[in-house]
């Protein structure tokens, strides 16, 4: 009798939680059709600070964090036309394995069909010392559709001394399909057992910053971006430019971090090393500012959770 109690509580002691999400464009806009949900994970109603053509949606997870054993698929299908901007309300968070060692799994898959458009743009995610997480990303895009997308990620609780240790361990993809073609793959893994010659102290790696982000948005390879402006330069490199002096001014506020500026297969990729998540979040906002207008021809707006 009270090993069938042990045992029921032992397969009850993490979550497989499951969202997905189905966004159309209907003669109202841009609507949520689709919300399944399982276990502790889910959103509110769409909000439309925009107007009705772009959904911004709030993604809830009440746990807050992922524990051992815990499985978070997070999916959304975005239709033709339709446009949506999905956050968060809090930081994630990734706490320290138990025992056994067993995996943090969370799985983001999403599908935009020909002209939609998607903005992933949550708070940071925590991996606290001792976690044993994976965190995979996909997005397949189709035709004309349209990604930004940000991760900014901190490796232990460094504002509470406490690195990223011996017995932590984070694996963290990103891939991008377009027309069914891989065309933009990054792969992080981070050993905390590897202190001195892995991924954590190499020049080649994250050089010791305990924060690493980064931004992606795109595709910018069609014919507009590539046309010249001015006898100097074309929009793409325009843009770039206007980016990478985006960094350089935080940088000379504040000049413990790194920050640089890529063009990969058609996106634009912001990266970021430093110490603090939030000046990584304020730094990404403001080059999204910059990217928002020129990729979905839409000025920038926050989302109102941000401001609380």
């Amino acid at each position: 009798m009270n090993q069938a109690v042990i045992t029921i509580q032992k397969q009850a002691s993490h979550w497989e939680a499951r969202l997905a999400l189905k966004l159309a464009r209907t003669l109202r806009g841009s609507v949520l059709k689709g919300c399944e949900h399982k276990g502790p994970l889910y959103v509110q109603k769409p909000f439309y600070p925009e107007g009705p053509d772009l959904a911004h949606l709030y993604l809830l997870h009440p746990p807050g964090g992922m524990v051992s054993g815990d499985t978070l698929t997070i999916s959304a299908d975005v239709d033709e036309q339709a446009s949506a901007l999905i956050t968060t309300p809090g930081a994630g968070r990734v706490y320290k394995a138990r025992a056994d060692k067993s995996l943090q799994h969370q799985r983001i898959r999403f599908d935009l069909a020909d002209d939609a458009s998607l903005e992933w743009l949550p708070l940071e995610g925590i991996i606290y010392p001792g976690a044993m997480t994976q965190l995979d990303t996909q997005v397949h895009l189709t035709g004309n559709a349209r990604y930004i997308g940000w991760e900014i990620t901190s490796l232990g609780l460094p504002a509470c001394q406490h690195p990223f240790s011996p017995g932590s361990l984070m694996k963290q993809s990103l891939q991008i399909f377009r027309d069914g073609k891989l065309c933009l793959r990054e792969r992080l893994v981070v050993d905390g057992d590897q202190q001195e010659n892995g991924m954590l102290q190499s020049l080649a790696g994250l050089r010791g910053y305990p924060i690493t982000a980064m931004m992606v948005a795109g595709p910018f390879d069609t014919p507009s971006f590539n046309a010249p402006i001015n006898d100097d330069e074309t929009a793409l490199e325009n843009l770039i430019r206007r980016l990478r002096d985006c960094c350089e001014q935080y940088k000379s506020l504040d000049g413990n971090f790194l920050a640089g500026v890529t063009l990969n297969h058609g996106f634009l990729i912001v990266r970021y090393l430093g110490h603090c998540s939030e000046k990584a979040r304020k730094l990404f906002i403001e080059c999204w500012k910059q990217l928002r207008p020129e990729l979905l021809n839409r000025d920038a707006c926050e989302p109102r959770i941000w401001a609380t």
